[in-house]
This record gives C-alpha cells, structure tokens and sequence, in this order.
C-alpha cells in the first residue's frame, strides 16, 4: 500500500484577512471594470462631430451592442450602474460595447455657440452609420433610453440589415400633438429645464416618493455645466416625428 503523502494546496486568489467570499467577488468586478476604461473617439458626419466610446474587443460575427442615453445624461449616468451589475458580466465579457453620447452631452464637452442648430432625432440616428464605418462593425443591437430609444428605432427603420436586435425603454415613438404642445409650453413657463427634464425621466410617483435618487439627479443636471447643451437636445426631442413603424399590425 503506497504511503499517504500530506499535500499543501495554496489558493489560487486568496482572500485578504477577514474578507468574505461575497466581498471578494465585489472587489474582484470592481477591479475588472476599472481595468477597462473604454476608448473614446469622435467622429465627423454631415451634422456634426459626434463622440463616442468603446468597451472590449470585438468577437468574429458577433454584433457590437450598441447603446444611446436619454435626455439629461451621458452614456456613464444612464448606463454605467447596468453594466457594471454582476448579472452583466457575462455580456460584457462577449460583447464589444459602443456608448454613444449625443453631440454636446459627452463629459467635458464645450457649450455650443448662441445660434447653434442642433440635429434633429433623425439626424442624430443618421450619425450612427459614421461611427460603425469607423469601428469596422457591421451589426449591431441596440440599447437605447427614451430619447436614445427613439434615435435608435429611426436607425432600424433605415438601416434595417444592420440591426440583430433592440432593447428600447421608455420609447415615446409618436411626435407631439397640438395639446401636448400646448402642455409643454404652459408647464415652460412655470419650471424650470432641469424641472421638466425630471419629469421626463421619472414618474409622478417616483418623483413624489425617491427623494434621495431625485435629488441625487436634479443636481446632475441643474449643475452641469452643459446645461445650455442639454436643452438642445430637450428640444430636439420634442420636435420628434412619428416614427410610422408596425407593431403587431398596427402603424404607430
């Protein structure tokens, strides 16, 4: 009978003294997404420079999984806390992602000169097409929040070989009519941009309900220093046309 031998076996990442299983998960995510800062670009189109940044390496015959914020964010605000849920590591780790930020909207952007046209929502969709011939990537799918909703369903309307798949939350995919107008001017003259911004964003119940995450996102807006921006972007957003795309047989 061959004789038993002890054998020292070494973790292969030890934890630190006193740190649990799950604090050591957390640390490990949070090191991973530090390490990948993402590379920013930018990009001229017809109606514009437009920025972007992208996030790993792009996988044979795998779509880039595109994303586009709403009004009043950036890529990070809107869709940092998503990626960086330990439920999405997967994703990220087999998906290159592209964060879009809307002209003027990136950090550190410059306030456009008094006078400035800003691009409709069409326009903005129409920018799409320059960054992926720039990247090289031909498919996408889309991830994209009330206004960046929209952007990227006018992009699949024209551009539908391109697109694998769309994820649109909060989507209003009807221009405003003649009491919307009406509404949206009385309610301009007694609130303020940030005010009606939050209104977009949030629910009458979430507003009434989540001060600290309400507060947390009126001092984001009413204190960015691109809020003059940010308000061009409000209005294009409000000058939207219908989309006229068919859902279940219907046209909308």
């Amino acid at each position: 009978m061959a004789e038993l031998q002890e054998v020292q076996i070494t973790e292969e990442k030890p934890l630190l003294p006193g740190q649990t299983p799950e604090a050591a998960k957390e640390a490990e995510l949070a090191a991973r997404i530090l390490l990948d800062q993402g590379q920013t670009h930018s990009v001229e189109t017809p109606y514009g420079s437009v920025t972007f940044t992208v996030y790993g390496t792009p996988k044979p015959k795998r779509p880039a999984i595109l994303t586009y914020h709403d009004v009043g964010l950036n890529y990070k605000s809107c869709f940092q806390p998503l990626f960086q849920f330990e439920d999405m590591q997967e994703i990220i780790q087999n998906f290159v992602r592209v964060h879009v930020d809307a002209p003027g909207m990136e950090e550190g952007a410059p306030v456009f000169p008094l006078g400035y046209q800003y691009p409709s929502l069409d326009q903005l969709a129409d920018m799409i097409p320059c960054v992926l011939q720039y990247l090289n990537f031909s498919t996408i799918i889309g991830v994209g929040v009330g206004a960046g909703a929209y952007i990227l369903a006018r992009y699949a309307l024209n551009h539908p070989d391109t697109v694998e798949g769309l994820v649109l939350i909060n989507i209003d995919p009807n221009a405003k009519g003649w009491m919307d107008w009406a509404a949206h001017k009385l309610t301009g003259l007694t609130s303020s941009i940030p005010e009606m911004i939050l209104g977009h964003l949030f629910s009458q119940e979430e507003l009434s309900g989540n001060s600290e995450l309400i507060q947390k996102y009126r001092n984001i807006i009413t204190h960015a220093p691109n809020l003059d921006n940010i308000e061009l972007y409000w209005n294009s957003y409000n000058n939207r046309r219908d989309l006229n795309f068919e859902r279940g047989g219907d046209i909308t």
